[in-house]
C-alpha cells in the first residue's frame, strides 16, 4: 500500500443521488420536493432570523452602546497601593506588579493613576501614567518611565 492506491472503506461512500432526470430513476418530475410553493423553488429558505413576518427579536429589543473597534483596555494602579506594597528604592514593573497581585492580568497594558499618597523613592515602568501620578512619583524622590 502507498499513497498512490489509497481508498475510503468499503461502504463508508456514497453516490449522490441524481435528481430530477426522469420517471424512470424513480426521483423525476418534482425531483421530490412536491409541487409549487416556497420550498419547491430555487433558493427557497428564509434565513436563520425569519419569524415567520412577525418583527424579528432582534429588532424588537432596544439597542444600547457601541464598542469602539480601537479602544484599550488598561490595568489600572493608583499611587497609594504602590506605597503599601513595595520597598524604598524598588523597580516596580508589570511582572512586579502581576507577583504583588495588584492586578490580575495585563490587558493593553498598566495604567498607573494618582489616586492615594506615596512616600517611597520607587522607579515605576508603566505604559501611562496620570499627571498626578507623575508628580507624586518625582515628589517622593522616584521615576516614571514608559515601557
Amino acid at each position: 500500500m502507498d499513497l498512490s492506491n489509497l481508498r475510503p472503506p468499503r461502504g463508508s461512500r456514497h453516490r449522490s443521488r441524481r435528481i430530477g432526470r426522469g420517471e424512470g430513476s424513480g426521483r423525476g418530475g418534482t425531483s421530490g420536493k412536491g409541487h409549487k410553493g416556497q420550498r419547491s423553488r430555487s433558493g427557497g429558505t428564509k434565513g436563520p432570523g425569519f419569524e415567520g413576518g412577525q418583527m424579528p427579536l432582534a429588532r424588537r429589543l432596544p439597542k444600547r452602546g457601541f464598542r469602539n473597534r480601537f479602544g484599550r483596555n488598561y490595568a489600572e494602579v493608583n499611587v497609594g497601593r504602590l506605597n503599601d506594597s513595595f520597598e524604598d528604592g524598588s523597580t516596580v514593573d508589570v511582572e512586579a506588579l502581576l507577583d504583588a497581585g495588584l492586578i490580575s492580568k495585563v490587558q493593553d497594558g498598566v495604567s498607573v493613576l494618582g489616586n492615594g499618597e506615596i512616600s517611597k523613592a520607587l522607579t515605576v515602568r508603566a505604559s501611562r501614567f496620570t499627571k498626578t501620578a507623575i508628580e507624586k512619583i518625582e515628589k517622593a524622590g522616584g521615576k516614571t518611565e514608559k515601557a
